[in-house]
């Protein structure tokens, strides 16, 4: 059996690739023309696979892909072929859970006005009177304070999406109090604490009682540009939308206007249908906009998580057991 690496990878992560491999040849190439005559021969892939190189191969049965995401990654001849897709999804969950909350937590305690205060010298609790470079906090400010701030147990926590990354932003929110609701199209199961699991048929009633709207769903033909106008509008006026899940389920137009409408309260953005974010975009001027670089995956723990599903899945496949995150083609998931 031959396994092809194309782009090539250093040789660190190759050598335990080549151990774990056991008599498995590996071919690992930066050259495309090299890698079009390895693939050949070859029983399994790692890396970018192109039409070019599928239409190439001869006896592929499985492609690794070197991320969770699949959007950029299908293509139809892919979707039509016989080999098994697997992908790197399950690495990211905790770490994106807790950038949720990150999300949650500043817009709960305000932490997005507090710091452009902050830059400014100005004491104001939301809700009360200003005083700039003041070292006290009156009654009235106290009083402000508290109606201005949501108290988190009081609040609901709607998951759109609630696979992996899903269930762990739920087991947060039930840690904080929170009643947790979520439409899933797949999920059968409801995870401990959860008071509520729909199909998309009850999304109208998801969105219509959640505080904060998480979007935790893969981009999908069925999920892209789902989120639009219509559904900001059945949002409560109070809540806030999160989006961690990919940039083309939220149409940004759409979000603009609500935002500057008022129809919902604010948003917490790490994923974008163009990336960057254009300079000009009126969300980077929003103070009820919290955006971030999509950065939610970001951990020093990722790398070491990948290459361990990628070692097992090549000793997996190597001794013809059952391949790690499978995934359904035509589903991108």
């Amino acid at each position: 059996m031959k396994l092809l690496i194309y782009p090539a990878i250093e040789s660190e992560r190759l050598e335990k690739i080549v151990a774990t491999a056991g008599k498995m040849m590996v071919a690992n190439t930066a050259d495309e023309g090299v890698a079009l005559q390895e693939i050949i021969e070859a029983d399994a892939f790692f890396g970018k696979i192109t039409p070019s190189l599928l239409a190439s191969a001869g006896q592929l049965r499985w492609v690794q892909c070197p991320t969770a995401s699949l959007e950029h990654y299908m293509f139809s001849a892919l979707v039509d072929h016989p080999c098994q897709l697997t992908n790197m999804r399950g690495l990211y969950s905790d770490v994106i859970a807790d950038h949720v909350f990150g999300y949650i937590l500043c817009f709960a305690r305000n932490f997005h006005q507090y710091i452009r205060q902050q830059f400014e010298s100005l004491w104001k609790a939301a809700g009360g009177e200003s005083e700039r470079s003041s070292f006290t906090m009156g009654p009235s400010r106290v009083s402000g304070m508290d109606k201005a701030h949501l108290h988190l147990a009081d609040a609901t926590l709607g998951i759109f999406g609630l696979g992996s990354i899903g269930s762990e932003i739920a087991r947060r929110g039930v840690a904080f109090g929170m009643k947790v609701i979520a439409v899933d199209l797949q999920a059968k199961e409801i995870p401990h604490g959860v008071s509520a699991l729909w199909k998309l048929d009850r999304l109208s009633d998801f969105l219509s009682q959640s505080d904060f709207v998480v979007i935790a769903a893969p981009h999908t033909p069925e999920t892209e540009k789902l989120f639009r106008r219509p559904l900001f509008r059945q949002m409560k006026s109070t809540a806030y939308l999160i989006n961690i899940g990919r940039g083309m389920i939220v149409d940004l137009a759409d979000l603009t206007t609500a935002l500057q409408d008022g129809e919902i309260a604010g948003a917490g953005l790490d994923v974008f249908e163009t990336e960057p974010l254009p300079l000009h975009n009126p969300l980077w001027k929003m103070a009820n906009v919290i955006i971030t670089p999509h950065v939610a995956g970001c951990s020093p723990r990722v790398p070491e998580r990948h290459l361990e599903v990628l070692l097992d899945n090549v000793r997996r496949f190597a001794s013809g057991d059952a391949l790690l995150n499978v995934v359904d083609k035509a589903q991108w998931f």
